[in-house]
Parts: structure tokens; C-alpha cells; sequence
């Protein structure tokens, strides 16, 4: 069996690419390193020194206001020189190729690549071809990976539900389309949860769903029975193609997450959404701003997560 290519030959992170395949140790690694980065996002002074002389660069050939954001906060928390490239309407765009982007930041000194993409499997190229310093963080390409948001996830979800066994999460939406789902789901699986299920009207569900150790549910109110979590994902209209859908309002009507629906749930059951939400359609407002959300928790959370992957690529934590 082949090495998973986001480890070193000692079993370290080298690159953070996909939540599949690492083991539940090294996602416990991250958990627990970004508890401690926390407590810097609430202090006057906001820094600590680990990356201090380190250039980040976020290479974004898709845009993503929130995700560039927090993992640029994250990376000037730690101290690091942060380059922002909006790829996409640059070199690319004048018909250089990806490698030969990485090539050339590279020759500049780069010692950590945040990369999302459109294409699936891109970070994952990168990483093959950069140097044996250089570190490379997926944050989002194409329908394939999300890691960082799903280990924000996980991060929220232990900080209010203290541990992982015993609980019954519910991943409710555009499952077919969404990468943070398929990092979720293998967190989810590889820290121990009890069960996950998935809900969603059959258009938006992957064909091949239930080798992902799912339980699979098209009702609401069956699949959102006594679960811990919600965890609501955002349709992404972007990335559908032809009629998956009659209508958001018709959506809404059968999967959008009203305080109804939220009622089938366990009452100390928290809702969670990774952003950016669409009120009306997949949650209704007064569920998103209610005592049960932990949506704007999530982001805070996010920082320290990623300043924690950060720190542990560069060898810091």
C-alpha cells in the first residue's frame, strides 16, 4: 500500500490536502494544537511569533472572500508575510500554466502555498512538484476537498459536544456538489461518530453516496429525527447544471431548515452551516440567528484551526 502523500516518511503532515486517508491521530493533532491558538484570538495583541520570517502565499484561482480572509489572518497571527494572488485574472489569464506559476513563486522564496481551485485534484498536483520545504494547504478545489473547513467543523462541533462517539450528526443539502460535505463525512467517520446521515432530495445526491458509510434519507423530519448536529450546506447553484431543482421556494418547503424541522431534532441539538448562507433558502432566519446556531462560532473557530494546520505544517506545533 502506497504512502498517503500528505505524510513524510516520519508520519508528519507535509502538505494538508484532503481529509481521506489521515489518520485519526493526526486530526486530533489539529483539534487539540488549535485549542491552544484560541486564546490568541481573544488577547489585545494578537500574534505569536512561529511563522515570523515564513512567506505564505494564497493562490486563489476561484474566488472566496471568507476562506481567503480567515486563512490570511490566520497566517499574520502566526507572524508569517502573507502574498495575495488573485490568480485567476493574472499570470493564468495570459496563458501561463499552473505549474509554471508554482515554479516561479517558488523561485521567490514561497515556504507555504494556500491553494483553491476549481479543478479538482490541483492542490494535489502542486504538492508534487514543489519543493521538499515547501508546504501546500487545499483549500477547496473543484467537487473533490475542503479540509479546513471540515476541521473547523469538527473543531466546533467537540467544543460543544465535548467528544465524538455517541453522537448522530446530519448533513442536510446540495450533498452532490459540495466538497465540504466529502471532507465532513470522512472526519466525521474517522473520529468515531456513531452515524452520519445524509438529507437531501435524490437529484443532489452522489450515485455512489452510501459507500461513504452514510445513512441516506430524501424526508426531513425522518432524517433530522434525535440528531446532535446539523450541519446545513449552501446549494450551490454555480456548479449545477440543468433542472436539479423545481424552485428554491419549493426547496425551502421540504429542506430548508425551519424551526419546525429543527424540532425533530435532540433540543440541545446545535445547527451549523459553513457560509455563505442563503436565508430563506436553505435556513430559515430565526433558526440562523436562534439560541440553537453556532454558524458565526464556526468562523471564529476557523482561524485558529488553520493558524493550528499552519503552525504544524511549518514543524512549529
Amino acid at each position: 500500500m502506497s504512502r498517503n502523500p500528505q505524510l513524510d516518511s516520519s508520519g508528519r503532515l507535509a502538505h494538508l490536502l484532503s481529509i481521506e486517508g489521515l489518520p485519526r491521530e493526526t486530526l486530533v493533532h489539529v483539534l487539540d494544537t488549535a485549542r491552544s491558538f484560541v486564546s490568541v484570538t481573544e488577547r489585545d495583541i494578537k500574534k505569536v511569533p512561529l511563522l515570523r520570517g515564513k512567506s505564505v502565499f494564497n493562490l486563489f484561482f476561484e474566488p472566496s472572500t471568507r476562506t481567503r480572509t480567515t486563512f490570511e489572518i490566520a497566517a499574520k497571527r502566526l507572524s508569517a508575510d502573507v502574498i495575495n494572488l488573485n490568480v485567476g485574472s493574472s499570470s493564468q489569464s495570459k496563458g501561463e500554466t499552473l505549474l509554471d506559476t508554482i515554479a516561479n513563486l517558488s523561485a521567490m522564496h514561497a515556504d507555504m502555498f494556500v491553494v483553491r481551485h476549481s479543478q479538482s485534484g490541483a492542490p494535489n498536483l502542486i504538492a508534487r512538484h514543489v519543493g521538499p520545504n515547501i508546504h501546500v494547504i487545499n483549500a477547496g478545489d473543484g467537487r473533490h476537498a475542503h479540509p479546513t473547513q471540515a476541521l473547523l467543523d469538527m473543531f466546533t462541533i467537540r467544543h460543544y459536544k465535548h467528544d465524538f462517539p455517541g453522537l448522530r450528526v446530519a448533513i442536510v443539502g446540495d450533498i452532490l456538489h459540495s466538497r465540504v460535505a466529502r471532507s465532513q463525512i470522512h472526519a466525521l467517520t474517522t473520529l468515531g461518530v456513531a452515524e452520519v446521515r445524509v438529507i437531501a432530495p435524490a437529484t443532489l445526491l452522489p450515485a455512489a453516496v452510501t459507500r461513504l458509510g452514510v445513512q441516506v434519507f430524501t424526508d426531513m423530519a425522518k432524517g433530522l429525527k434525535d440528531v446532535d448536529v446539523v450541519i446545513m450546506l449552501r446549494l450551490q447553484n454555480e456548479r449545477m447544471s440543468g433542472e436539479l431543482l423545481p424552485s428554491a421556494q419549493e426547496y425551502f418547503k421540504n429542506y430548508g431548515l425551519s424551526p419546525e424541522k429543527l424540532a425533530h431534532a435532540d433540543s440541545q441539538a446545535i445547527v451549523m452551516h459553513p457560509g455563505p448562507m442563503n436565508r430563506g433558502v436553505e435556513i430559515d432566519s430565526s433558526v440562523a440567528d436562534g439560541t440553537q446556531s453556532v454558524i458565526l462560532p464556526q468562523v471564529t473557530f476557523g482561524i485558529a484551526v488553520r493558524m493550528a494546520v499552519m503552525s504544524i505544517l511549518a514543524g512549529q506545533s
